[in-house]
C-alpha cells in the first residue's frame, strides 16, 4: 500500500517536472501549403510522401493543381575510404548522401535558393565480416535517406512565399 502511494507520487512530480519544463509531442507540422506536385524521382519521394501526407499535405499529380512544387534535382551515395590499416586494407568508410531540391510556388516563382541536404556516417570495415558490413552499410544509407527526409521536412516548415510587391 505505502509503496504503491509512492509510486503514483513519483509519477506525478515526474510528469509535473516534464510539464514545467516545456517539453511536448512533436505534433503536426505548420506548412504554408496544403497541395504539392513533387517533380523529379529520388530515392526518399515514398518516406517523403508519408511525412508530408501524415501532416495533412495532398500530393497531386498535375503541376496546376499544386500550390507549391518541389524538385527533387538529384540525389545519390558516395563511399570514400576514411582510414587503412598497415597492411593497406581499408579500416573504416566515410558514407554520404546528398539530395538537391529546390521549391517554386504556383507561378514558377522560387522560394528561395537550390539547397542541398547532406548527410554523412563513418563505418568500420572488416574482410572477415563482409556479410554484416554489407547489411550495415545498407542500414546506415537507409538511416541516412530518412534523416534527409526529416531534415527536408523541416526546410519545407521554413520555407515561406516571397511577400508580393504592393503598388
Amino acid at each position: 500500500m505505502q509503496s504503491t502511494i509512492a509510486r503514483r507520487l513519483t509519477i506525478l512530480m515526474l510528469a509535473f517536472v516534464v510539464a514545467a519544463c516545456g517539453f511536448h509531442l512533436r505534433g503536426v507540422a505548420d506548412l504554408a501549403f496544403s497541395k504539392l506536385y513533387m517533380k523529379g524521382s529520388a530515392s526518399i519521394s515514398k518516406d517523403l510522401i508519408s511525412a508530408l501526407k501524415t501532416n495533412g499535405v495532398k500530393i497531386v499529380t498535375e503541376p496546376e493543381e499544386a500550390e507549391v512544387m518541389l524538385e527533387l534535382m538529384s540525389d545519390g551515395v558516395e563511399k570514400r575510404i576514411l582510414s587503412l590499416g598497415g597492411t593497406g586494407s581499408v579500416r573504416e568508410f566515410e558514407l554520404f548522401y546528398r539530395i538537391k531540391f529546390r521549391v517554386r510556388d504556383a507561378s514558377e516563382e522560387l522560394w528561395g535558393q537550390e539547397q542541398i541536404i547532406e548527410s554523412r556516417r563513418d563505418f568500420s570495415y572488416l574482410d572477415t565480416e563482409l556479410l554484416a558490413k554489407s547489411y550495415e552499410e545498407a542500414m546506415l544509407y537507409e538511416d541516412m535517406r530518412r534523416d534527409a527526409t526529416r531534415e527536408l521536412m523541416r526546410r519545407l516548415v521554413a520555407q515561406k512565399p516571397k511577400a508580393k510587391a504592393v503598388k
